[in-house]
């Protein structure tokens, strides 16, 4: 949805200035003194000092002009979709957001209005400049942190860009850039909030050695403890043969209200006998396969996932085609292309003052620093499937 408001006011002032008349005196009827009539350069007579005129005032200074903003070709395609399809380590993901970007323009109609302008590992400035070429209105993209990080810092002309990541080290976003990512800080704020509305108030954060597993349990503690709670106990699994039973006798002790399990499916499902009763919760994007047996031991596991997952019927997303995928993160991903093209087409009719979605990846609210904020649902484990989920908003 686009709202524009432009304003404009011109204000004339025209004043007239209108000589006054002035009425000499009466002479009186005596003599009149004598007139003295000097000569000319005579020196008793001093003339006037000459009054400069009182200069204009000087004019404000000029308002530094906006950064420049490149003007889409006439006739160019409306979105482009600039994905790293020639790098080995992400094209499998890359080929899963371009199968649902073009699914979704396919359903809307909009196929021939799009173009994708692949990329090799260091290739992302490039295929930028190409997409700027060919007089794309919108650019989607890019999807890796490193590559979004790389137009941060080279700072070029692009038109407006939907990110499909996030930057997380304070790197101020590019002109124009919104981003859209399935991160797990936005699953870390649904699960502390959800932990909070159950009644949890002494928390653990059981972490992996993973990059992504200590992300999630900063971002999680981080809103835990903005939600008014006591910092939560870390506790940080390692591959040691002891390391379970240790993480049982420190439950068996002094058992938290509940525990954040940030680790991927495999060791979730190795970790959670080991918690007894102790609610567990999890995020989603960590697990990328489970197979039958591993699922039944996670079991009244509570998990942060994306709608397109978990109400595979909603009505939200019935007009949106399916796929078929070897494992739920690809699945994610073409998820994630689902809502990357429905935003971009909005983004297409400029700059939106508000945009709200119910997507495939979760609710999506569109914040003042062009982030969309995503908020998963929440499934449960019953025999080994993740059930449809309790309710969040």
């Amino acid at each position: 949805m686009l709202r524009r408001t432009a304003g404009a006011v011109l204000c004339a002032m025209l004043v007239a200035l209108a000589p006054g008349l002035c009425k000499a005196a009466d002479l009186p009827t005596s003599e009149p003194a004598p007139v003295f009539k000097p000569a000319p350069g005579d020196p008793r007579i001093e003339a006037p000092a000459p009054v400069a005129p009182t200069p204009p005032p000087a004019p404000p200074a000029p308002k530094p002009p906006p950064a420049p903003v490149a003007v889409p070709t006439p006739g160019g395609p409306d979105i482009a979709l600039v994905l790293p399809l020639n790098a080995p380590a992400y094209a499998r993901a890359a080929e899963a957001v371009r199968t649902g970007f073009l699914a979704a323009a396919e359903a809307a109609g909009q196929s021939a209005r799009c173009v994708v302008v692949p990329h090799s590992e260091d290739g992302v400035i490039a295929a930028f400049d190409a997409a700027r070429d060919r007089g794309a209105h919108v650019i989607v993209g890019p999807l890796v942190r490193d590559d979004l990080k790389t137009l941060a810092i080279a700072g070029g002309n692009w038109p407006t860009t939907l990110a499909l990541n996030q930057l997380d080290d304070g790197t101020p976003l590019p002109p124009n850039t919104y981003t859209l990512a399935l991160s797990v800080e936005s699953d870390a704020r649904a699960l502390a909030q959800r932990a909070l509305h159950d009644g949890a108030r002494a928390m653990a954060v059981v972490e992996g050695d993973a990059a992504i597993m200590h992300r999630l349990a900063v971002a999680f503690t981080s809103d835990w403890v903005a939600g008014g709670a006591a910092p939560p106990t870390a506790i940080v699994l390692d591959a040691s043969p002891g390391s379970l039973a240790d993480l049982r006798k420190a439950f068996g002790r002094n058992p938290p209200d509940a525990v954040l399990l940030a680790l991927d499916g495999e060791r979730t499902a190795l970790v959670k006998p080991y918690i007894g009763s102790v609610p567990a919760y999890a995020s989603g994007l960590l697990f990328e396969r489970t197979g039958a047996l591993t699922s039944h031991d996670l079991d009244g596991l509570r998990v942060a996932d994306i709608p397109w997952l978990l109400t595979p019927d909603a009505p939200e997303l019935a007009s949106l085609p399916r796929r078929e995928f070897a494992n739920a993160a690809l699945t994610r991903l073409y998820a994630l292309g689902l809502d990357a093209f429905r935003v971009a087409q909005a983004l297409a009719q400029g700059p939106p003052e508000r945009l709200e979605l119910d997507g495939a990846i979760g609710h999506l609210v569109l914040g003042a620093d062009r982030q969309f904020e995503r908020t998963p649902l929440i499934g449960v484990y019953r025999d080994g499937t993740l059930s449809v989920p309790e309710p969040t908003r």
